[in-house]
């Protein structure tokens, strides 16, 4: 007679037993950790609604991305802070832009850590929208983001950040083709190496409030549902992903994570692409307020949340917990 209780009671008590049968790892290798560069000398300005995260000048940045080096992650993410605004985000892809010197600056002084860039124009636009608006209306207010008009743009910016030294690409802006675009812009200027971790599914969610307060890109009208999917689609999310895949994406991405956990693993059972998850400011920002409080314990949960990231079918979480689970992981 099988007794079906009695082998899983031994492996639980033994630990190395547990490690062996265990059938999702999570290590640094996994991790992503993102930056917020700021103009200036000097500066690390801590984020109210971030416990930990902070806007870093660019000579701060490369000292935080020297420490992420040493404890074994493989890669940071980019987003800017410009000391200018316009209608068109022209900070976003001039040489002398502060995510462009961030890159530079990160190349030379580590070069052995992988520098992502995020590629939008929400933080560098006046208006707080990720691209450019149409000339119809009278008001800016009024008027909508054109979407052909954005993605030439958005090359510009992806091929500045190749310029710079990046390695990776990352369109976060949800435009339609613009990872085609990218793709194009970056292949015909001999980036052909340069790889695009798409945000493929990414939703109009309520979890970016601190990480709007993080890049100062909040939306001055309107909201960015136009652009960004209804939490309420799934299927939508297939079809978002295969027009990426076919345009040149090298990984799909879902944003926010915990959330969407059946987005990833839709994705991972239709794709055969690296699948990325972000875990967002407001998923970071919701434990860290939990535990402030004493309500839980803030490592086991930020563990267990990403566990079950990597559970779902993500190869690749970008997270804000990167730099303290490194040390134990």
């Amino acid at each position: 007679m099988i007794y079906p209780e009695y082998r899983p009671r031994r492996m639980r008590r033994d630990e190395n037993i547990r490690a062996m049968v265990r059938e999702t790892h999570l290590d640094r290798s996994h991790l992503i950790y993102p930056l917020f560069v700021c103009p200036g000398k000097k500066v690390r300005e801590p984020i109210s609604s971030m416990p930990g995260c902070f806007q870093l000048s660019v000579d701060q940045a490369v000292e935080e991305a020297s420490r992420i080096h040493d404890l074994g992650l493989p890669a940071v993410i980019l987003f800017g802070l410009p000391e200018k605004k316009d209608a068109r985000g022209t900070h976003a892809w001039i040489k002398s832009g502060i995510v462009q010197r961030a890159i530079s600056s990160m190349k030379k002084a580590v070069p052995g850590l992988m520098v992502v860039t995020d590629v939008c124009l929400c933080e560098y636009t006046s208006h707080g929208h990720c691209g450019l608006l149409s000339s119809r209306g009278s008001k800016e207010s009024d008027r909508e983001v054109d979407n052909d008009a954005t993605i030439e743009l958005l090359a510009k910016v992806a091929l500045s950040h190749a310029r710079a030294g990046a390695d990776m690409v990352a369109p976060s802006d949800m435009m339609d083709g613009r990872v085609g675009a990218i793709r194009q812009a970056l292949d015909e200027h001999d980036f052909d190496q340069i790889s695009i971790m798409s945000y493929a599914v990414k939703y109009a969610s309520s979890f970016y409030g601190p990480f709007r307060d993080a890049a100062e890109c909040a939306p001055q009208f309107g909201d960015r549902r136009a652009y960004q999917m209804d939490p309420a689609n799934a299927r939508e999310a297939i079809r978002e992903a295969t027009l990426d895949m076919e345009e040149g994406a090298d990984i799909l991405m879902v944003k926010p994570g915990l959330p969407y956990l059946d987005i990833i693993h839709m994705l991972r059972q239709e794709f055969n692409l690296p699948i990325a998850a972000y875990q967002v400011s407001g998923e970071y920002a919701m434990i860290k307020a939990a535990a402030g409080n004493g309500w839980v314990d803030e490592e086991a949960v930020a563990l267990e949340s990403l566990m079950c990231l990597r559970r779902a079918g993500a190869d690749i979480i970008i997270t804000y917990f990167a730099k303290d689970l490194a040390k134990i992981l």
